[in-house]
């Protein structure tokens, strides 16, 4: 199908039209509210949504529009990076385990396998003492370190099946090195499948990071995410609920957003 057509499909139009909004929201928003997301206002503490305070205000006077505009803004760039990890490792691994096959494939089969099998609550749990001061960019290892295995194994089958090529062929034939063959001749062919499933794993690994942030590490305060204020709000639901169902919104749509538009570019992988 033409790519024109794709991209007027309506999941790809709503998902990446919201995703170019959120982004905006995210970048500009916070120099448009009056307020920081760390300022306190000590006379609107706890404050239902009003003129002032749209969203109304959190439990140390917060405005909670500018503080869910920059949870959004850190959390896109936390899903955006752990993505493009979790892809590239994926493509690497898988690449190289189908189109070598024989021991890599078995070495690197069998390591994702061990992966799989782990719990990443459990291991959460036995290394968040550890991390829970460290620096967000570890959740973003952390993130993409459990996500990467599935679509290893898929971008595996689909290098088994392109090894055998004309042009793979050739390239061997023509003394092409196993890293020339994989870059310039089978990646090339999955760019579409990755690309793909980098745009899922947004959606994943901002829900990833929502979760994780129960645990308390990752985006420490003053600065926020997404998944601090749900969890700094939960405790608010039913007694403040705007506290709570502002960061819900945004990352209710966020993740709806992206995987809509994956599912919407998906289509165009589905033979018809």
């Amino acid at each position: 199908m033409k790519r024109g057509a794709v991209l007027r499909r309506p999941g790809v139009l709503a998902g990446g039209g919201s995703l170019v909004l959120l982004g905006l929201a995210a970048v500009l928003g916070p120099l448009v509210v009056p307020y920081g997301h760390a300022e306190q206002d000590l006379l609107a503490v706890l404050s239902p949504p009003s003129a002032s305070h749209p969203l109304g205000t959190a439990r140390l006077g917060e405005d909670v529009l500018a503080q869910c505009l920059r949870g959004l803004q850190k959390s896109l760039v936390i899903g955006l990076l752990a993505a493009v990890l979790t892809t590239v490792v994926s493509a690497v691994v898988g690449t190289l385990a189908g189109y070598l096959g024989g021991m890599a494939d078995r070495v690197l089969m069998g390591v994702v396998d061990v992966l799989l099998v782990l719990p990443p609550i459990l291991v959460v749990a036995v290394v968040s003492p550890a991390l829970r001061e460290q620096s967000w960019l570890v959740l973003v290892l952390l993130i993409a370190g459990f996500q990467w295995m599935l679509t290893a194994r898929v971008v595996r089958a689909r290098a088994r099946s392109l090894r055998a090529s004309g042009y793979v062929v050739a390239a061997e034939d023509m003394g092409a090195s196993v890293g020339r063959v994989v870059t310039r001749h089978l990646m090339p062919q999955m760019a579409p499948l990755l690309v793909i499933d980098c745009t899922m794993n947004v959606a994943t690994a901002v829900l990833a990071e929502a979760g994780l942030s129960y645990f308390g590490f990752g985006v420490q305060p003053p600065d926020v995410s997404l998944g601090t204020l749900v969890a700094a709000g939960s405790g608010s639901a039913l007694t403040f609920p705007w506290v709570f169902l502002a960061p819900v919104g945004f990352l209710a749509v966020t993740v709806i957003a992206a995987g809509m538009l994956g599912e919407g570019l998906r289509d165009d992988e589905v033979p018809r």
